[in-house]
């Protein structure tokens, strides 16, 4: 790992003592897999968008008294947002009881690539996890941030 690249134990140290910038560096790191996380499980983009905002709202809530288990905040992350979506599809169900009838049976759903989806997720964040830092960073730089290979190659020297 280079000196440019701050581990994610450091983002979350600094962020659990209130710095906002640590804590905006780790959103802008997970934003995109957390919404592709969000967005397998409650299957509708704006209800993803709801969730990944109110997974972040808990994490800055929590920051203080987490304890990295691991190297990466990801698979933390991926847990809060499972639970912000089950919140979401359980207020989606409440609510909708009162919405007409057309808006109540979803269209096709399909249980088997839902949960096919789901465990794809978390073989992806357990792969994630046995990264080297160096590795877990250009992936990071690739899926969460855009880059191309040779962007990440070029902004980690």
């Amino acid at each position: 790992m280079t000196d440019d690249v701050i581990d994610d134990r450091a983002l979350v140290a600094r962020a659990a003592g209130g710095s906002e910038a640590a804590f905006r560096s780790l959103y802008r790191a997970y934003v995109r897999p957390v919404y592709w996380v969000a967005f397998g499980l409650v299957g509708d983009a704006a209800d993803a968008e709801d969730v990944t905002q109110e997974t972040f709202v808990v994490a800055w809530r929590k920051i203080a008294s987490l304890r990295l288990e691991g190297e990466s905040l990801l698979p933390w992350l991926a847990t809060v947002c499972r639970l912000q979506a089950q919140n979401r599809l359980r207020a989606r169900r409440r609510h909708g009881s009162h919405a007409a009838l057309d808006d109540e049976i979803p269209a096709i759903v399909d249980v088997e690539a839902q949960v096919v989806q789901a465990q794809t997720v978390a073989a992806i964040l357990a792969a994630v996890e046995r990264l080297s830092d160096l590795d877990r960073e250009i992936f990071r730089l690739c899926a969460a941030e855009g880059y191309g290979y040779e962007a990440a190659a070029a902004s980690l020297g």
